[in-house]
């Protein structure tokens, strides 16, 4: 196991690749603390790359509604 800081695109990509076929390692075994600390790193890496910004509430409702199959006929004036 050699774990170490994502820097790059390629590093990020490699983990991604690492974690795919160790991913169902048993807890408390080597694999296992392995798959701990590369997904640490990998929400480190993904957060400071790619964040995800909150959506717009109102944006929120409206995609809430459509999922349910609620219009605006079906909200309680």
């Amino acid at each position: 196991m050699n774990i170490k800081v994502i820097k790059t695109e390629k590093e990020y990509e490699d983990a991604l690749t690492r974690l795919e076929l160790i991913f169902d390692a048993v807890p408390g075994t080597d694999a296992g603390d392995e798959v701990e600390s590369l997904s640490i790193l990998v929400e480190k890496y993904e957060n400071e790359h790619y964040p995800i910004d909150l959506p717009d509430p109102i944006e929120a409702i409206k995609f809430r509604m459509e999922q349910l199959g609620y219009s605006q006929g079906n909200v309680i004036r």
